[in-house]
């Protein structure tokens, strides 16, 4: 199939579902063909006091890689004769994907039992900081200043969590104070950024490496010698939401966790809103792309950007303290281990947008969840590879896989005010 022809847009719908065609041939070769026992493979779809549809679901290996591997065949020929027909395929290759896991899920499971519920609440938690760091990224770098200080401003938030909820013994205190400690770490990237236009990507990572030894010094002056004052911190217990909880499958991974996660959902929702149906969003969205117009309008572009900058400080901040009082009540050092790092990744797989970069960091937490499920389920794929998962699924996202994507024009472009770009 010649690719000359076709738009940019067009030519990445066509790679991709030339790729599903490859890929699903394979599946039934490696997965289904070669898999020489047929052991049963259990899923479970009750997670708690849910109302249940099905509780379990036994198939076996081969004959469930084997029929899940047929299907992703099928469904990928059928986009493609759509695609050809010039016809929208999103659908068959959403199926046909799908189809693709569930093939692997088979052959790595083979005799065992697999949650299925809980691998993807599991994967929806571990995804929560991704999606926090990834929405600060956005509002970022949408105004034009590049974020590689994610990991900080998280770390920042989870160390002001935990030590402020452990002196006062009020967990509200310390989701207050979660989001000022990102303030105060994007208030130094703002101001170093901004004003003094020092080089962006250098200054995020020196901001990083302040963080990591600040909280550093702390933990081991104060939070390992007196941890029963400075590191046991309440945590905030899960809220069922009344029958919404109760929905088979849906239920548990999406309405049966804490505040932080709620407060999310309705981030995700505000900020996805805002950027692109409010003056705030257009007027961040023209100093990102391009300043001296905005400038010409009156809009004070450093000024827009300062804020900006502040704001997500404030988002990763409030992240950062689900590490601490949204799961385990006491903080490590570097207990972030460079989720920042794959946040910003994901801001650049979802190509910049909150619905694209919450995509994004989904797939990746869902990854490192399949990671750990996988490797207590005992998997014939090696565990050091299966350590290797979400930082791999990190570079195939960074490394142009997803298809060429541009960042705003301005991004990490120091505004001088009548000056222009410098």
């Amino acid at each position: 199939m010649s690719f000359a022809h076709l738009s940019t847009a067009q030519r990445k719908v066509a790679q991709r579902i030339l790729f599903l065609n490859v890929a699903s041939l394979l599946s039934l070769i490696f997965f289904a063909l070669m898999q020489k026992v047929n052991n049963p493979v259990t899923y479970s779809f009750v997670l708690g006091h849910e109302w249940a549809f099905i509780k379990e679901w036994k198939l076996g290996s081969k004959t469930g890689s084997t029929n899940f591997s047929i299907a992703a065949i099928v469904l990928s020929l059928l986009a493609l004769w759509m695609y050809v027909k010039r016809q929208s395929a999103k659908l068959l290759i959403a199926l046909a994907s799908f189809s693709l896991f569930m093939s692997f899920l088979n052959w790595a499971s083979a005799g065992d039992f697999v949650p299925f519920t809980g691998l993807l609440q599991g994967g929806l938690i571990l995804s929560v900081p991704l999606i926090f760091g990834a929405l600060a990224g956005v509002v970022c770098e949408r105004s034009g200043v590049i974020n590689i200080a994610i990991e900080g401003q998280l770390l920042a938030g989870a160390f002001g969590a935990g030590v402020a909820a452990s002196l006062t013994k009020n967990i509200w205190v310390g989701l207050a104070v979660a989001p000022l400690a990102g303030i105060l770490i994007s208030l130094i990237l703002a101001v170093f950024a901004i004003k003094y236009a020092i080089d962006q990507v250098i200054l995020g990572f020196v901001i990083n490496v302040l963080v990591i030894g600040l909280t550093t010094f702390a933990t081991q002056r104060a939070l390992t010698t007196n941890p029963t004052v400075w590191n046991s911190a309440p945590i905030f217990n899960p809220i069922p939401i009344p029958i919404l909880s109760k929905i088979p499958l849906i239920g548990p991974i999406f309405f049966n966790h804490t505040i932080i996660i709620y407060t999310l959902y309705l981030l995700v929702v505000v900020i996805q809103i805002a950027l692109f149906k409010s003056k705030w969003g257009l007027r961040m969205r023209a100093v990102g792309e391009m300043p001296v117009a905005a400038e010409s309008v009156g809009i004070d572009v450093n000024k827009v950007r300062f804020r900006n900058v502040l704001i997500a400080g404030a988002i990763a901040g409030y992240g950062g303290a689900f590490f601490t009082i949204g799961s385990v009540g006491s903080f490590s050092r570097e207990m972030t281990a460079g989720m920042g790092f794959i946040a910003l990744a994901a801001l650049i797989f979802g190509r910049w947008t909150p619905l694209g970069a919450v995509a994004a960091a989904l797939v990746f937490g869902f990854a490192d969840n399949l990671r750990s499920v996988l490797s207590i389920s005992g998997t014939p794929i090696p565990s050091e590879f299966m350590m290797m998962v979400p930082y791999i699924a990190t570079i195939i996202a960074v490394s142009g896989f997803v298809g060429r994507v541009r960042a705003p024009a301005a991004d990490g472009v120091a505004y001088k005010r009548g000056g222009g770009s410098h």
